[in-house]
């Protein structure tokens, strides 16, 4: 019996697959939490689904965060500067609709699923959306890294 356990936790433990993570070169880690309470007028908008609003606290990710609600007590939030350029003069994001744009490169991102939409055909690699935990805590909308 201890010969099959032994063998069943080997098993087990080459079974694992690691998918590792795809870190973006480009972007630091940046931790931190903010509370997003949805009583207040500036964060109203997150009470509709398809409502993103920007939160540009300072502290929170690298260049701020989009944030939006997409479903009954769903949210997404996505890290502010652009995916494909290191922070610099250019690399904030404009929010335009359901969309954000990088002013470096144009490149359009979509915020429920945080694709870059409009990638060119020239076979580089490029980055999607960052993304963060948004958990809905009462009344509230926790972001975090």
């Amino acid at each position: 019996m201890k010969y099959v356990s032994c063998l069943i936790f080997t098993l087990l433990l080459f079974s694992c697959e690691n998918e590792g993570t795809d870190r973006n070169p480009f972007l630091p880690e940046a931790n931190f939490r903010f509370e997003l309470n949805l009583n207040l007028p500036l964060y109203n908008d997150l009470n509709n689904v398809g409502n993103p609003i920007y939160v540009g606290n300072d502290g929170v990710g690298i260049r701020g965060a989009f944030v939006m609600k997409t479903g009954s007590d769903q949210f997404v939030a996505w890290e502010a500067n652009c995916p494909n350029h290191a922070p610099n003069d250019c690399s904030t994001m404009t929010l335009e609709g359901q969309n954000v744009r990088c002013p470096c490169d144009d490149f359009e991102y979509n915020l429920f699923f945080g694709q870059l939409l409009n990638p060119p055909d020239d076979g580089s690699r490029f980055f999607n959306l960052k993304p963060y935990r948004a958990v809905l805590a009462g009344n509230s909308v926790i972001i975090s890294n």
